[in-house]
């Protein structure tokens, strides 16, 4: 098929899960023979060699230029106080990305439309008709601000974010009806919404694929550091990393005196109380020197929705995994063998005390995660399943 392929964000560098997720799916959908066109925005930071070297797999790529500002975003929050549009959606619709997809369409046929993410959803939608829809929907994005606002203290704030979690479920919902072919990638998603007609290729559930061969053990000698990785501009992880440096880290600190808490991604966290021997990375290109020393890897997330990507990294490099079952969500894991995992901040800091004393144990658990990737997540043995989709 000639694919037209939409994305949020560039499927390069692999730094973070939607990246990962489009990357992969890219790549099998150009090995299998399909002729695929990527039409992707970028940030300024992005490299233009990323741009260059994602070519390799498609016809050509097309890059859409986007900019953030504190003043736009403030309008399309007060446009969207005034509508029924989720501000999260307003916020993300850009003009050139519509004209540059109808140029292409002009100029080229096409078979099939890919919508990576909701994002990408409204333009395949506006700008194309009779072709094949297909949407790839990484997260009951709903889930998002419904959560935060159950954790939110302030009665303003936890109302918005109420009222933004109805409009983007109406905004879903109304948008999984427009495409012919909607992939999940958990069945804990899937079964937010209902169901989307009689037809059983109407929707697939298809987990997020990683490269283990590539994504290779990380070997660690006396390791010392309790990592956490992720960007800290996203509110789920900001939320994380306060709730464990103010609840669970205490624990952990005062029983096992020569660890240190890292934090590793874009951002820096705020709110953190009196939190000692604590650091504060910054986003890492290649995270490899800390890994190397991180004895416990932790996923605190209380707020979340899809698969966490993170887990999937930290078990190839076989480091051992403490995480909550919201973190946890939507893998395939067992608690005790692949991970641990603990709700409550007491229960928690047991677990990543007990990896930090007990270094047969943290291999034990780290090897199985390895082993549980290799099998369950190797984009290379499951997404053979994408084939069925573009039958």
């Amino acid at each position: 098929m000639q694919i037209l392929f939409l994305t949020h964000v560039l499927p390069l560098p692999l730094d973070a899960g939607p990246k990962i997720r489009a990357h992969y799916v890219l790549r099998h959908l150009a090995e299998s023979g399909h002729e695929v066109t990527l039409v992707s925005l970028i940030r300024p930071t992005e490299r233009q060699t990323d741009v260059q070297a994602l070519a390799r797999f498609c016809r050509s790529v097309e890059s859409v230029p986007i900019t953030r500002s504190r003043l736009k975003d403030v309008l399309d929050g007060l446009a969207s106080l005034l509508s029924g549009q989720p501000f999260l959606i307003r916020r993300d619709q850009f003009p050139a990305l519509d004209l540059r997809v109808q140029r292409l369409l002009e100029g080229r046929t096409f078979d099939a439309v890919h919508a990576d993410q909701l994002w990408m959803a409204s333009c395949a939608v506006r700008c194309t008709s009779g072709l094949l829809r297909v949407l790839d929907q990484h997260n009951a994005v709903f889930r998002v601000p419904e959560r935060l606002s159950a954790n939110q203290t302030n009665p303003v704030v936890r109302a918005l974010l109420r009222r933004e979690a109805a409009k983007l479920f109406r905004y879903e919902c109304a948008t999984l009806e427009r495409f012919d072919r909607v992939v999940w990638v958990s069945e804990d998603d899937r079964a937010a919404f209902p169901p989307l007609g009689p037809s059983p290729r109407r929707e697939s559930v298809i987990p997020i694929g990683v490269d283990p061969s590539v994504n290779t053990r990380v070997e660690r000698k006396r390791p010392f550091r309790v990592t956490f990785v992720g960007g800290i501009h996203w509110p789920p992880n900001a939320e994380a990393v306060r709730w464990f440096a103010r609840r669970v880290w205490p624990l952990v600190a005062s029983a096992v005196p020569d660890c240190v808490f890292t934090v590793i991604g874009k951002g820096s966290p705020t709110g953190l109380g009196h939190a000692s021997r604590m650091v504060v990375t910054g986003y890492v290109s290649d995270p490899r020197a800390y890994l190397e020393e991180t004895a416990a890897f932790v996923v605190p997330l209380l707020t979340g929705a899809g698969m966490r990507v993170k887990i999937l990294d930290a078990w190839c490099w076989a480091i051992p995994v403490v995480s909550t079952r919201i973190g946890a969500e939507g893998l395939a894991y067992t608690d005790g063998q692949d991970i641990l995992i603990g709700d409550e901040p007491a229960a928690f800091a047991e677990h990543v005390i007990r990896i930090l004393r007990d270094h047969r144990e943290a291999r034990r658990i780290g090897e199985n995660g390895r082993a549980t990737v290799e099998a369950r997540y190797d984009w290379r043995k499951i997404y053979a399943a994408w084939d069925d989709v573009y039958r």
